[in-house]
């Protein structure tokens, strides 16, 4: 039988990151609405381009999106809040992505267990769903004029994105409400000549409950009445108890994932029904290396023995990966070699597929050879790992005996979480100085101006303690990457983090070391402008770890004890140069637990003794501090108390004082920083706003735990929006103490 080849979603930023110039421009009001969409369009044309020169026989239709495609759902589905009504068009698709004054966005939370951001949609008892197809009809549409039947509709099930919702009522009374909007949906794309559509489910992945099982049930038995051949694909995990009955549901593919998880013992123990194609998943689309053939072509085979009826196909959508590794010209040939992003794995999709591909296999084989060769290998790292003790892990004293020692501040402690604003006068001093137009002194005072600018703004706003402003710093992860053995760069490796925001995620090559320290020059200069604390601020091992394209052939434990080790020197530097407060930033912690819960606590083991590693060996006297973001904190926040720092921030303007609820519902004792307004909108939160914001948070945590800041960085924004919104939020501190105080 032929094997086929299918994509589930490919990546959506352009070439040059077309897409997110146009979404600037339009924001900015340089950009009319017609030349955003073009753009869009262009973008989207040119990658279903690359999918069928490749060869591919199902190729991925309406994956792109202007911000996020569970908002482009929500939209297509009426699923819109009640303060948005009032808006339309793009205005109010934005508005639900990014806020306008006065009405704040949607939550914004990890998709799954990676680094992209989606927005969490809002359902109301009174809901009524009203569906509007014409955008995604329109793209099919367009996609049919070019890739004929190939053509593969990617749609977004109900059953996962009712899940992933804040909701009102059961999952299946808004299925209810849902379903027929799905059925016409199919019925249209039937009309139009399509043969099959994609429904994503990966919340299949996560658990096993019976209301989940039920709503499933329903949803494909009823939809199967239609008569459109459905593939349902689920992905970044396997499926575990569901599996058995998933196989029998009236689809005609199941799609899986076999780069993670054990779908491959499901299959060899449930087999697979003889009337459905298998998608396997098996090019990794979410890391960057080449396929390993005899790894591979093993597991195919074993595959090939239950099954003969198969379409190859990567293991996700390929948006988590850069598009085209050959265009890296300054990475080291050996490394180059053994690099795959999306255009790579298409082809890796295609020749898996075709029984003649042994000289290929060899090529692949050679290449590898001589990266292993080329790899760093350190013997000083290796002993490190080998002799750690258990009080390498461990502070000196507790939290509660520590706290005497450590640095007197006002109640409701003020601060920022560390970067301001990069405006293209500070990124152009970057491009300057590596293109060797500026010398190294010239680069560094120009950044000394900022960082001097950054801590009197500070001042004069109020703030208690204060951070240099990373003006020489690119990306809070790459930053240190570059300083660190063991790590590789990209110049073209974007991927979208969310919206516009797009990142050039590390890679990781071989073992990590610190061959000199990273930060200690600008803290220096930082402190030396001013009497009030400075912080020291470095990037948390798991989150390096975790936003980086990490190796395969060593644990993830490892690699992060490796991250740790070497942050830890720079931890024992800072101290040495007068550093009274260190933050190291943890966002990316939670993303990095596996779907599974049962499967979380070997993670939690590690990734927090990583963290304790890093700053174990910091004295009593110094606060420790670390920050994370757009997380749920209620199920592991035992965990996060282990990780022993003396403050943590938080996000808490989008979730309404939830995640605040969750952390002090579990009685976390040590401080925590209230994340009082939304750095991803660009509204200007007023003080009465922020004020009532820190008022609901006192009523849930004493005062003395408080710390008061904004819920992220503030590289993505705006002087003229940062400035008023700090000094409000300075001044809402102010007004919440003098309340306090005259009790």
């Amino acid at each position: 039988m032929t094997i086929t080849t299918g994509t589930l979603g490919y990546p959506r930023i352009g070439q040059k990151r077309e897409v997110k110039k146009a979404l600037e421009g339009f924001w900015a009001g340089k950009l009319e609405a017609d030349a955003l969409i073009h753009t869009i369009e262009s973008v989207e044309t040119a990658n279903w381009q690359r999918q069928l020169e490749a060869g591919i026989d199902r190729i991925a239709v309406g994956d792109m999106t202007f911000y996020d495609h569970v908002l482009d759902w929500c939209v297509r589905l009426g699923l819109i809040p009640n303060r948005f009504q009032s808006l339309t068009g793009l205005k109010q698709y934005f508005a639900m992505g990014r806020g306008v004054d006065g009405i704040p966005a949607l939550e914004m939370t990890k998709w799954f267990d990676t680094n992209y951001h989606y927005l969490v949609p809002e359902i109301s008892s009174d809901c009524q769903p009203q569906a509007n197809f014409d955008d995604f009809l329109a793209k099919v549409r367009r996609s049919q004029l070019i890739l004929g039947k190939r053509s593969n509709p990617v749609i977004l099930s109900p059953v996962t994105l009712l899940e992933l919702s804040r909701k009102e009522g059961s999952l299946q009374e808004n299925l209810e409400k849902l379903l027929p909007l799905y059925g016409d949906l199919l019925t249209q794309l039937k009309e139009y000549g399509i043969e099959e559509v994609q429904f994503h489910e990966p919340i299949l992945v996560t658990k096993e409950t019976s209301e989940l099982k039920e709503a499933i049930l329903t949803t494909y038995h009823e939809l199967a009445n239609i008569g459109l051949p459905i593939n349902l694909v689920t992905y970044f995990e396997d499926l575990g108890a569901n599996y058995s009955w998933v196989i029998n549901l009236p689809v005609q593919a199941i799609s899986l994932d076999f780069t993670r998880g054990n779908n491959l013992d499901l299959l060899k123990i449930g087999g697979f029904p003889e009337d459905k194609r298998l998608g396997v998943g098996i090019i990794d689309a979410r890391n960057v290396w080449k396929i390993r053939p005899q790894s591979v072509i093993s597991t195919l085979h074993q595959i090939q023995e239950i099954t003969t009826n198969i379409s190859i196909q990567p293991s996700a959508s390929l948006q988590f990966v850069p598009l085209d590794a050959q265009k890296e010209v300054n990475l080291a040939e050996p490394l180059r070699n053994v690099l795959s992003f999306a255009q790579q794995k298409l082809r890796e999709v295609k020749m898996l597929s075709e029984a003649d591909n042994q000289s290929f296999y060899d090529e692949i084989d050679a290449q590898w050879q001589i990266f292993k060769e080329f790899s760093p290998y350190s013997e000083n790292v290796a002993h490190k790992l080998t002799n750690l003790k258990t009080n390498d892990f461990d502070r000196t004293l507790s939290y509660l005996e520590r706290l005497e020692k450590q640095l007197p501040l006002p109640m409701l402690p003020t601060t920022t979480i560390g970067s301001f604003p990069q405006t293209s006068e500070v990124r152009q001093l970057r491009v300057k100085y590596k293109r060797g137009e500026l010398t190294q002194q010239q680069y560094e005072d120009a950044i000394d101006h900022h960082i001097a600018e950054c801590i009197k703004l500070q001042e004069d706003i109020g703030l208690d303690v204060l951070v240099h402003g990373e003006f020489e710093r690119t990306d809070m992860v790459e930053y240190f990457g570059q300083q660190l053995s063991g790590f590789a760069f990209t110049e073209h490796g974007w991927v979208q983090s969310y919206g516009s925001r797009y990142v050039r995620p590390p890679i990781i090559f071989g073992d990590i070391a610190r061959p000199e320290p990273m930060t200690i020059r600008e803290f220096e200069v930082a402190q030396s402008l001013t009497t009030k604390p400075v912080k020291g601020m470095l990037t948390g091992p798991v989150t390096i770890l975790n936003w980086s394209f990490p190796r395969t052939d060593i644990s993830r434990q490892d690699q992060a004890f490796q991250i740790a080790l070497a942050l830890r020197e720079e931890v024992a530097d800072l101290e040495k140069a007068g550093a009274k407060v260190i933050q190291v930033d943890e966002p990316a912690f939670r993303e990095g637990l596996p779907l599974k819960q049962e499967r979380w606590s070997n993670y939690l083991a590690w990734a927090v003794d990583a963290f304790r590693l890093s700053t174990a060996i910091a004295n009593p006297a110094t606060q420790i501090h670390t920050h994370m973001c757009y997380s749920e904190f209620g199920d592991i926040i035992k965990d996060i108390e282990r990780l022993d720092a003396d403050v943590i921030s938080i996000e808490n303007s989008r979730s309404n004082n939830r995640t605040l609820e969750e952390v002090t519902e579990a009685g976390y004792a040590h401080q925590i920083g209230n994340g009082v307004y939304d750095i991803h909108s660009p509204v200007v939160p007023s003080t009465e706003q922020m004020a009532q914001q820190l008022q609901e948070g006192i009523s849930n945590l004493p005062l003395k735990q408080i710390w008061v800041n904004p819920d992220c960085g503030l590289k993505t924004r705006r002087w003229e929006e940062v400035i008023p919104a700090l000094k409000n939020m300075v001044e809402a501190t102010k007004l919440i103490r003098e309340k306090t105080e005259s009790l």
